[in-house]
């Protein structure tokens, strides 16, 4: 006698189709049922009736019971996470639509082509050729209308580099086995070319900045907070230890720098004497006034952003053109900070006078004068 077959709840066409096109909500719009809880289920139902809808299938409206069951379903066989979706259900990794797709692709393509990421590149192109034949609304749905176009001067990718014969003894070559530090927080021995110096450290962030990536890092017995350039940096991480201090530890000490970055100018965090200073709220900082002329003036102006914490000053104006005279650019900053604000105020060149402090004032004469005596000096 032939063994009755064994039904499910979804053996009928009815309950079938309905977990399916439960199925296809998730998966055509992630996020669905994002918002208010008791509008969640009334959301993921509106989106399976108008896939139902461009389907031609027929699908009545259920009670809110019956699809929580249904997620269940899916919860229990692993296409749903037990976890609770707050901000709206998704399946496995397909968090984003298609616009929302298109923006981080965007992002990843500059930071694969231009910032030269050869991670970014390689994950770029593996998702480029899995959505090789995908149907969208648009031909132009990953036309790159972002593009961020800082380059690196020096060579970051290891695969370029072969490519060309073009070996450089850097970090880039150990780009994996760092970051597998950063998330476990593991120590790793590096070497730094003009130091000439083995460092312990743990490694903190990669960072792009301007025209080059560098290591945010923590000195391992110190605590000291530093950047290193990344081509600074040899082709040798040695681990030093088997179990990382974990990710709480290193997202502290991200803050940490975040702050000196915050607080400062550029990249350098200061000697450890004067970074201890800073972060026991002791370091006195520097009052800095700067004046502006000429066609420098509506490039400061329209910079509001530049730091959370300079302060603008139009000068008096031009009685002819009613133009102002000049800017006064004024700013609170750590001493470590002097050099590479320096820097910044060196591309204005004729067109900014220092008025605070004398030490910035001197640095920025000293600056001009060599500037002339080069341009006198024929050689």
């Amino acid at each position: 006698m032939a063994k009755p077959p064994d039904l499910h709840s979804y053996s009928d066409r009815a309950s079938f189709e309905r977990l399916l096109l439960l199925m296809a909500a998730l998966v055509k719009q992630p996020g669905v049922g994002a918002g208010d809880k008791t509008e969640r289920i009334a959301a993921v139902q509106q989106q399976m009736q108008t896939i139902a809808a461009e389907l031609k299938i027929s699908l009545p409206w259920y009670a809110e019971p019956t699809l929580q069951k249904d997620l269940g379903v899916l919860r229990r066989y692993g296409i749903l996470d037990r976890q609770i979706y707050r901000h709206g259900y998704y399946v496995g990794t397909g968090v984003m639509t298609s616009n929302e797709l298109r923006l981080a692709l965007n992002a990843l393509a500059s930071q694969a082509k231009y910032q030269g990421d050869a991670q970014a590149r390689q994950a770029y192109q593996a998702i480029g050729e899995r959505l090789q034949g995908q149907k969208f609304e648009s031909e132009a749905a990953f036309y790159p209308v972002r593009l961020q176009f800082n380059r690196p001067t020096t060579y970051t990718d290891p695969d370029e580099m072969m490519r060309k014969q073009a070996f450089r003894n850097t970090l880039f070559h150990q780009l994996e086995q760092v970051e597998v530090a950063i998330l476990q927080g593991l120590p790793l021995e590096v070497y730094a070319h003009k130091r000439g110096l083995y460092e312990s450290i743990y490694p903190l962030q990669l960072l792009y900045h301007d025209v080059a990536w560098y290591l945010l890092c923590e000195e391992m017995t110190t605590g000291h907070l530093m950047t290193y350039r990344m081509d600074r940096l040899a082709n040798y991480a040695r681990p030093l230890a088997q179990v990382g201090r974990g990710i709480a530890a290193q997202q502290e000490s991200l803050q940490a720098v975040h702050q000196l970055l915050k607080t400062g100018w550029g990249l350098f965090l200061g000697t450890p004497k004067e970074q201890k200073r800073e972060r026991q709220g002791l370091q006195e900082f520097e009052q800095i006034r700067v004046r502006f002329y000429d066609e420098t003036i509506p490039l400061i102006l329209e910079a509001e952003r530049r730091h959370p914490k300079q302060k603008l000053r139009v000068g008096k104006l031009d009685a002819d053109t009613g133009l102002p005279l000049y800017v006064d650019y004024k700013i609170s900053l750590p001493p470590r900070s002097l050099p590479e604000f320096g820097l910044w105020l060196n591309r204005y060149m004729g067109n900014v006078r220092v008025l605070a402090p004398t030490a910035l004032l001197e640095q920025q004469q000293q600056g001009a004068k060599r500037l002339l005596e080069r341009y006198q000096n024929s050689v």
